[in-house]
């Protein structure tokens, strides 16, 4: 025997559905229902002693102040969205300029490889990869490899951003102990003009939004546009 969700027999009473009707929460008031209040009240009065002039005018008054306060509310949630979908156009406006996430260290642990990518704004025909210690001294150096992957040596290398592995080997031959370093570049461009760059800035390629909040593409990584302290 099927049974609804009354604990009825279905045979005899019927399926009943598990959709309900939206009820309106009467514990809320309204300016519409402060007006209708209003009204009654000016419907039933005692002709002989009728309403008081000064309380029609404060009840009108708090109506008043009631409709305001509601468009005041629409307004700036309007707004907010307005913000927020210009805030999204503007993100989108920084796809192809530079992002500085403001720092370029590395944490690294002994005896472990530490990752890490650079970005070069113009073409590299040869360089150095310097890692520097938390006073600012070269401890480390990393030869820019001028190679393709088939192990063919390149006249140059195209702009962009290359990863680069460090193996924590600092330049005395001893192991780095786990720390933060600091990654910068000095190379050579195809005009044999020197250039310097660093780990941290990298181009903007792409912007991706989740739940509201933008993310950007620099280098293979999305990070949150919080995380970016310029753009130029």
């Amino acid at each position: 025997m099927a049974i609804n969700s009354y604990g009825e027999n279905i045979a005899t009473h019927g399926a009943v559905g598990n959709t309900t009707a939206a009820v309106k929460d009467k514990t809320i008031l309204g300016k519409d229902d402060f007006m209708k209040l209003l009204l009654v009240e000016l419907q039933h009065q005692d002709p002989t002693e009728p309403m008081d002039s000064e309380k029609i005018l404060s009840q009108t008054s708090q109506l008043a102040t009631l409709e305001a306060s509601e468009n005041t509310n629409k307004a700036l949630s309007d707004l907010a969205a307005s913000l927020g979908a210009s805030q999204h156009f503007s993100t989108i406006a920084a796809i192809g300029k530079t992002a500085d996430l403001g720092s370029n260290a590395i944490a690294h642990d002994k005896g472990s490889d530490s990752s890490f990518e650079v970005y070069f704004p113009q073409e590299i025909k040869n360089g150095t990869l310097e890692i520097l210690n938390n006073e600012g001294k070269v401890v480390g150096k990393i030869d820019i490899d001028m190679k393709d992957k088939d192990g063919n040596v390149l006249d140059k290398k195209e702009a962009g951003v290359y990863q680069f592995d460090w193996d924590g080997t600092l330049s005395d031959g001893s192991s780095a102990d786990s720390g933060i370093y600091y990654i910068t570049a000095s190379y050579r461009n195809e005009a044999g003009d020197l250039q310097t760059t660093r780990l941290g800035t990298y181009p903007i390629e792409a912007v991706r939004f989740e739940e509201g909040k933008a993310l950007v593409k620099v280098g293979s990584n999305y990070v949150p546009l919080d995380n970016i302290k310029e753009v130029y």
